[in-house]
C-alpha cells in the first residue's frame, strides 16, 4: 500500500542552519499494516509523515501509495488518497462551522465540489450513526459548532472525519499529546477501532513508548532521519521499554533523548 523508496529531504540547505532530515528513508507497508513509529528528538519522524502528505518537495527519492507514484502531486491532490490527524485538537476541523458541515467537508475530500451546498437528509443519518460510535454524545449536537467542543471531543471527531472516506493511508502524528490521559486511552481505542473496522492501512507517531509497542502489528525507531530498526509479530508483542532503550542504544550508540518519551 506505502514504498517510500530512498528519499532525502535536507533543511537550509546552504546555510549554517542546514539540518538533514530524511537521509535515505525506505519503508514498505502491506494493506492492513498499522506502524506505530518512534524516535528522539529530531529523528526525522513527522519529517516523513509530511513528505508523505507532500508538505514539502524531496531532495530526491519516491513515494507510491497504491501502485501510484505521488512523488511529484501536490498536498491537495494527495488529499484523496490520505486521512490525517494532527497533534494539536485544533487543526483539523473548522471551529466555526457545525459538526455537521466538518463531516460534510470531510466526506468531500479530494472531489470536486460545486456552488450547491445542501446535506440530504441520508447524509445526516450517517453522520449521527458514525457519530454515535465515539460515545461522546456527539450524534445529539450534530449541529453544534465544533469550536465549542473539548479537545478530547474535537480530536475524536477529527479521527473520524479522517477516516469517513476509508483513505488509503491513516497518517495520526502524535494524535493524543495533547490530551490528558483518560481522554488519551479512549481516542487511542477510537483509532484501534476504526482501523481494524475498516482494514486501514496506517502509521502512527507517538512519544509512548508503552503505547508503541501496545498498539499496531510494527514498530520502526527513526534516529537521524533513518529507520534504525523494524519490528513486527511475536518479536513486537514481547517488546519492554527497556527492550527499546536498550536497542536505540545499541544502534545508534548514544542514549536516547526524548523527555516526553521516557517520562510516559
Amino acid at each position: 500500500m506505502l514504498s517510500v523508496n530512498g528519499i532525502y529531504k535536507t533543511f537550509n540547505k546552504g546555510t549554517v542552519n542546514e539540518k538533514q532530515a530524511l537521509n535515505g528513508v525506505d519503508l514498505h507497508l502491506n494493506e492492513g499494516d498499522f506502524v506505530t513509529i518512534i524516535g528522539g528528538n529530531g529523528a526525522g519522524k513527522s519529517t516523513l509523515l509530511n513528505s508523505i502528505c507532500g508538505v514539502f518537495p524531496l531532495d530526491s527519492g519516491s513515494i507510491v501509495i497504491d501502485g501510484m507514484n505521488i512523488t511529484k502531486y501536490p498536498e491537495h491532490k494527495r488529499a484523496q488518497y490520505l486521512g490525517r490527524v494532527f497533534q494539536d485538537p485544533m487543526m483539523g476541523t473548522a471551529a466555526d462551522m457545525q459538526i455537521a458541515e466538518n463531516m460534510s467537508l470531510a466526506l468531500r475530500r479530494g472531489k470536486r465540489r460545486g456552488l450547491k451546498w445542501a446535506m440530504p437528509h441520508k447524509e445526516m443519518k450517517l453522520y449521527k450513526e458514525m457519530l454515535s460510535q465515539l460515545g461522546l454524545g456527539l450524534e445529539d449536537r450534530i449541529t453544534t459548532k465544533v469550536g465549542l467542543l473539548s479537545g478530547g471531543q474535537r480530536q475524536a471527531l477529527t479521527l473520524l472525519m479522517a477516516v469517513l472516506q476509508r483513505p488509503k493511508l491513516l497518517l495520526l502524528d502524535e494524535h493524543t499529546a495533547a490530551l490528558d490521559p483518560k481522554t488519551a486511552a479512549t481516542v487511542l481505542d477510537l483509532s484501534d477501532m476504526f482501523i481494524a473496522e475498516n482494514k486501514l492501512t496506517a502509521m502512527m507517531i507517538t512519544h509512548n513508548m508503552n503505547d508503541a509497542i501496545t498498539h499496531g502489528n510494527r514498530l520502526i525507531m527513526m534516529h537521524e532521519g533513518r529507520i534504525i530498526y523494524d519490528v513486527s509479530g511475536e518479536e513486537k508483542r514481547n517488546l519492554t521499554v527497556d527492550d527499546l532503550l536498550k536497542k536505540f542504544a545499541d544502534i545508534s550508540g548514544e542514549e536516547f533523548s526524548n523527555d516526553r518519551a521516557l517520562l510516559n
